[in-house]
């Protein structure tokens, strides 16, 4: 079978639950695992992921060249976090829980809240054109509003050529700009969903603009620490940042595992340039879902599809993919067998699930949360090796899924 998921050897290592903090809500009543449940679960999980990992060992023809992570909260908790593999192959350090990965495009959800918490503050109307945040961003032929740029609807172009693999440092958000601040929109803003990371891009010197502080420093102070994501940071290149994990690309042509090419993320920190690790996304998801970092109110329309001028839903809403089971079931689909895949589609059923996936030059991420009750199981994954992406974290969902007994 073909995989085209993420990669992960073996580290195997159950750590304690970790409760929400005092302030959140309390889960569904109906979501309830016992200790006894939860074990069962973690053991089908690691069956899924022996499968996985030996099909990964297979194709490149050699065990554990690769280093990967996944946690998984249930019912209010993080009930499962291990490490796989190699987080540095060359001198043999192995992941740990505090592996910090490139989390690519789940860095968008990150910023998301940002967005909200403006939005909650009266300091950022989301139908506002960009230009009332970043003046010095040029008008198009066609006015952009912020909601649009959000949703993938205003237009702007995503990478070109060889831009995903820029190596050039930016000293700024609004330097970043320059890279397609002067194109034109490559078709009416609002006719058509259009991803760009670019756009998010823009997003950060909104953020800017409207908190009048430095993008990072607020992603800092009003994210990251809020919800106690104390392993998340900007990948900056010339900083000594500990327990950052070596990036590595798989070239199935040549069958070669290399290091990944040398990237500079300056220029998309907002779009994908943070480092993370499975807890942590998993504490931004509690600290979301439980109203900590954006008023529910506001959550909930990040959340909702996004819609063409035409009214045709795009799935996607701030940040936020919002029907991701039928793009995760077929590519757990070319892994897994069909009685196996069976099993996955009966258990999740017609339930939305919502969370975004993330690809990077040495990195590959997916961030999940079902069923209908937001946030009862949640599962991030990540990896260093930009080859295999994680086809297994629906798979592993659903044994909580059904474990924790929700409908």
């Amino acid at each position: 079978m073909r995989i085209i998921f993420s990669l992960f050897a073996v580290t195997l290592a159950l750590f304690g639950t970790t409760p929400l903090p005092a302030s959140a809500k309390e889960p569904d009543a109906a979501c309830a695992l016992t200790k006894s449940e939860t074990k069962k679960a973690i053991r089908q999980a690691e069956d899924l992921m022996a499968g996985y990992l030996a099909k990964v060992d297979e194709i490149i023809g050699a065990p554990e060249q690769y280093g990967f992570a996944i946690a998984v909260s249930a019912c209010g908790k993080i009930v499962w976090n291990q490490g796989y593999g190699y987080a540095d192959i060359e001198n043999g350090a192995r992941v740990t829980e505090q592996t910090k990965f490139r989390v690519g495009s789940v860095s968008k959800t990150l910023t998301s809240a940002a967005l909200g918490q403006l939005v909650d503050a009266g300091k950022l109307d989301l139908d506002e054109e960009v230009q009332t945040y970043v003046p010095s961003f040029p008008r198009k032929d066609d006015p952009i509003s912020v909601r649009q740029v959000a949703g993938h609807l205003a237009g702007i172009r995503h990478y070109n050529g060889d831009e995903f693999f820029s190596a050039a440092h930016y000293d700024s958000v609004a330097a970043g700009l320059a890279i397609f601040a002067n194109d034109p929109l490559i078709n009416k803003s609002g006719s058509a969903y259009a991803y760009s990371t670019y756009g998010w891009n823009l997003l950060s010197a909104v953020v800017e603009g409207a908190s009048g502080e430095d993008f990072l420093d607020y992603m800092q102070t009003q994210v990251f620490a809020k919800a106690n994501m104390n392993d998340t940071i900007a990948d900056m290149n010339a900083a000594v940042i500990p327990q950052r994990t070596r990036f590595y690309s798989f070239d199935r042509e040549s069958g070669d595992n290399n290091n990944a090419p040398y990237v500079d993320n300056s220029n998309k920190w907002a779009g994908g340039g943070f480092l993370s690790t499975p807890a942590d996304l998993l504490r931004f998801a509690h600290a979301v879902f439980d109203g900590s970092l954006v008023e529910i109110e506001t959550f909930s329309m990040m959340t909702t599809s996004q819609k063409t001028d035409a009214g045709e839903n795009t799935n996607y809403g701030i940040g936020w993919a919002t029907d991701m089971a039928p793009r995760e079931l077929a590519r757990a689909g070319e892994v897994y067998s069909a009685d196996q895949m069976a099993r996955v589609a009966a258990i999740v059923g017609d339930d939305r699930i919502i969370g975004h996936s993330g690809g990077s030059v040495g990195g590959l991420t997916l961030f999940i949360s079902a069923p209908n009750s937001i946030g009862e199981v949640i599962v991030a994954a990540v990896s260093n090796n930009d080859g295999f992406f994680p086809a297994f974290a629906l798979p592993v969902a659903a044994e909580f899924i059904d474990a924790a007994g929700v409908d």
